[in-house]
């Protein structure tokens, strides 16, 4: 018997939802940084085993929009919600059930489908602390399953895969055994480079960063000339990306490239251009220029 299905993984911002999918996978799929909200597109990932195949749904925290961007973002949490089998609720031992976590189970009620307590960030507590938000969590929500995990450093990672395995209804292969992923290799590069940005820069440039990928060819060297504008909403912004005499700007482009050929198991010739465009997170139009699917 094969089992299939689709899992999604709900949670606030910055409680490690891209970490677990990356660990999962093995592969460097969906940006993390130390930065909330980084993720902004849902990202599919597959997992496939002899007898089974989950395919994973990255979303963006939910989070009180503040812009045009911010409102795509919890669209498309709200949207990765429906049609799944599987809803993996993740969150950190914060003790009591706050008020973002409160929020967003309120409107997992309204689903019809089962959903996992996944406590990530086990390893930074106390094992009593664990304890009283595993209590506290249950009297709040009907979960299926409850699981303490750390996505940093795998632990009870296998654990998870099985109990999800074994509520997988029966179902074909979805994808090909070689896919681990239906997104665009242009969109994880850009993915990568914005990640690197988000670890580089100061606080000062939060979140007004896009990375628009205007070439990408492999030479018949096999060799990757890739090209890109890095938009930010500030002159001053401008300036910090860049740094004194481009040495910001220069790390940036060295460690993406690193992590760009890994990805693509290729070398690499990595240009990047650092462009103004004001507001651009309030900017329908652009915001659908970059793949954000924006109503007008």
């Amino acid at each position: 018997m094969h089992k299939s299905g689709f899992v999604t993984i709900i949670g606030r911002p910055n409680v490690g939802k891209s970490t677990l999918t990356n660990h999962i996978m093995g592969e460097k799929l969906s940006i993390v940084s130390n930065k909330p909200q980084t993720t902004r597109n849902n990202i599919q990932t597959i997992l496939n085993g002899e007898d089974y195949q989950i395919v994973f749904v990255d979303t963006p925290g939910m989070h009180k929009p503040r812009h045009k961007l911010g409102e795509y973002m919890v669209k498309v949490a709200k949207d990765s919600i429906r049609d799944v089998d599987l809803i993996l609720f993740l969150t950190t031992p914060e003790g009591e059930v706050g008020k973002g976590d409160a929020f967003i189970l309120e409107q997992l009620r309204e689903y019809d489908v089962p959903v996992f307590l996944v406590l990530n960030k086990i390893d930074e507590v106390t094992e009593e602390r664990i304890a009283n938000t595993l209590i506290n969590y249950s009297k709040h929500f009907n979960f299926k399953e409850i699981i303490p995990i750390s996505a940093l450093k795998g632990k009870n990672t296998e654990r998870l895969i099985d109990l999800m395995i074994n509520h997988m209804p029966e179902g074909p292969k979805y994808y090909p055994e070689d896919m681990i992923t239906d997104v665009q290799e242009k969109f994880i590069v850009s993915e990568i480079i914005r990640e690197k940005a988000l670890r580089t820069l100061s606080e000062e440039v939060p979140h007004g960063i896009a990375v628009d990928i205007i070439l990408m060819k492999k030479n018949d060297n096999g060799v990757y000339n890739i090209e890109v504008d890095m938009l930010c909403e500030k002159d001053s912004h401008k300036g910090i990306i860049i740094g004194k005499e481009g040495k910001t700007l220069k790390r940036i482009n060295d460690y993406a490239k690193a992590d760009i050929e890994k990805f693509l198991q290729s070398k690499v010739n990595l240009k990047i251009w650092v462009k103004v465009r004001k507001e651009w997170r309030d900017n329908p139009l652009f915001l659908k220029e970059l793949g954000y699917k924006i109503k007008k």
